[in-house]
């Protein structure tokens, strides 16, 4: 099946059922905004493979499989293709940062970059390595410092500090407090041109892929002094407030990529299922109230197949409170992500091979087939299933039913049994085309209405 056409079709896929009741999402939610039809037999749940494993093959003959188990993955697994390509701070345009050792490359912060340098740059980088017919994700991964002037703190704080001494110097007879003032507006607004141009440019150049932020929108709901017997998982108290001030962000966006990589110490833990929640609901929200009917932001959160600064495996209990999780609560599909080392060595790729055949692919495959079954059996195929209560802790289960059934995805594959206690448990997001509360009536089309009213 067409990696680009699963695609599109994620795009398809957005809330127009009724929103869940509680206060953290009702509250924020504006009226549902229809999706585009699917173009293809529909696919609730994607997973894309987003880690530089084509060594594994080209040097050791050690191949993953992944095609087996409905993992997307580009070309003989290369790391940047034309399904899956992300960008770091150094190889798209000329990012401003400041380096470990202090150094100002580029220019050190946003508001002193050469933002039109930067974008020639940066088209003829997209020009070349994604073909005009692109039609994958693209992530763009910069992580030095965040568009918000209140969230560079800890090691980012220097950014603060930078454009603070750049007011100084500019402007020795202003006051502390205009100082601080200036500062922040110069860099949220360089900030704000940095990042909103690169993805005008990107989606301008490659129409067709879906193009976001890594780790965006943020959620800041974990550090290792929260780890108690009472974590609720919840974000920030200023978390919504602030995404929201990054509404320019998420209408310059295609798609949203939070992070949901789990630390070591929730292995196996419930607190790892709170943490990711609340990070999902979170990207759900502004998917919702900054989406339209022209554009659609599905959301794909970030995954680990091993935790955090770690080569250590998630166990099947860890893969339902991360990929689990995101899919019950209704996102469109997670990348999963990793870094050179896990193909490091022979050994090493032996082990991810074994992981991937003995755990994760079994996991993933039967994770898309539990969601793709309750799209069947309760949205009639017409919509995806998400919780009606986000904090019920319920997770689509294999149908009984299905276990020996040959066809693919067929209306009978659940048991009115299995049906109601779906139905007590999730809700049916509606694609477009569709409506009513398991998406069973069809939406009369623009031409119906003209119609109609001759």
């Amino acid at each position: 099946m067409n990696f680009h056409l699963i695609l599109l079709h994620i795009l398809s896929l957005l809330w127009t059922s009724t929103s869940p009741k509680q206060t953290f999402l009702k509250s924020h939610l504006k009226h549902p905004v229809a999706a585009a039809v699917p173009l293809l037999e529909a696919r609730p749940f994607t997973v894309v493979w987003n880690m530089p494993t084509a060594r594994c093959e080209e040097e050791y003959g050690i191949h993953l499989n992944l095609e087996a188990f409905d993992i997307i993955e580009n070309y003989h697994e290369k790391f940047m293709g034309q399904n899956m390509t992300i960008f770091y701070y150094n190889r798209l345009g000329l990012y401003p940062y400041i380096s470990k050792e202090g150094k100002r490359v580029n220019g050190g912060v946003p508001q002193r970059g050469n933002l039109e340098v930067h974008l020639g740059k940066a088209r003829a980088q997209i020009k070349n390595l994604l073909s005009p017919a692109f039609h994958g994700l693209a992530v763009i991964d910069w992580e030095k410092w965040r568009p918000l002037w209140v969230r560079n703190f800890g090691v980012l704080k220097k950014y603060r500090l930078m454009s603070e001494g750049l007011v100084k110097k500019e402007h020795p007879e202003l006051s502390r407090r205009e100082v601080l003032l200036r500062a922040r507006k110069e860099f949220e607004t360089g900030a704000r041109n940095f990042m909103s141009q690169t993805l005008k440019l990107g989606a301008d150049v490659r129409p067709a892929g879906l193009w976001g932020f890594y780790g965006l929108p943020g959620c800041f709901n974990y550090n290792k002094r929260q780890l108690s017997h009472n974590y609720t998982g919840h974000c920030h108290p200023k978390t919504s407030e602030r995404n929201d001030r990054l509404d320019w962000l998420w209408r310059s966006s295609l798609t949203l990529f939070p992070s949901i990589y789990l630390p070591l110490p929730l292995a196996g833990l419930q607190n790892a299922a709170l943490m990711v929640r609340y990070r999902v609901l979170e990207a759900l929200r502004v998917a919702s109230k900054y989406s339209s009917s022209s554009k659609v932001m599905p959301v794909l959160p970030y995954a680990r197949v091993a935790f955090v600064h770690t080569l250590r495996f998630l166990t099947k209990t860890d893969l339902e409170h991360t990929l689990g999780e995101a899919a019950a609560l209704g996102a469109a599909g997670v990348v999963l992500w990793g870094e050179l080392r896990f193909a490091k060595s022979k050994h090493q790729c032996e082990m991810l091979r074994d992981y991937v055949a003995q755990i994760l692919g079994i996991y993933v495959k039967s994770l898309k087939s539990r969601v793709q079954q309750c799209s069947v059996g309760l949205c009639g195929g017409n919509g995806r299933c998400a919780r009606r209560d986000p904090h019920s802790g319920h997770y689509m289960h294999q149908s009984k039913s299905c276990l020996s059934s040959t066809s693919q995805w067929p209306l009978s594959c659940n048991s009115t049994h299995e049906n109601s206690q779906l139905r007590s448990a999730f809700r049916c997001e509606c694609y477009q085309g569709w409506t009513g509360e398991w998406c069973q009536e069809r939406m009369p089309s623009e031409t119906d209405q003209v119609f109609n009213e001759v």
